[in-house]
């Protein structure tokens, strides 16, 4: 999967991944064989952070 460069965009892609079809990130990173701390990193430019209780990116508090 390419990843989109803008964190506003991959937020929202990821998100809606998680929400509806992978129980947590690891999952969606492995399944799309895509680089789980290269979306922690990007989202993260943006003041998100992945709660894996929610599996979710939420803003940082």
């Amino acid at each position: 999967m390419n990843l989109p460069k803008d964190p506003f965009m991959l937020l929202s892609i990821v998100n809606m991944q998680l929400r509806d079809f992978y129980p947590n990130l690891d999952e969606f990173c492995a399944d799309k064989d895509v680089d789980k701390q290269e979306i922690i990193d990007i989202i993260a430019k943006v003041k998100y952070e992945y709660n894996e209780e929610l599996n979710q990116f939420k803003p940082v508090v």
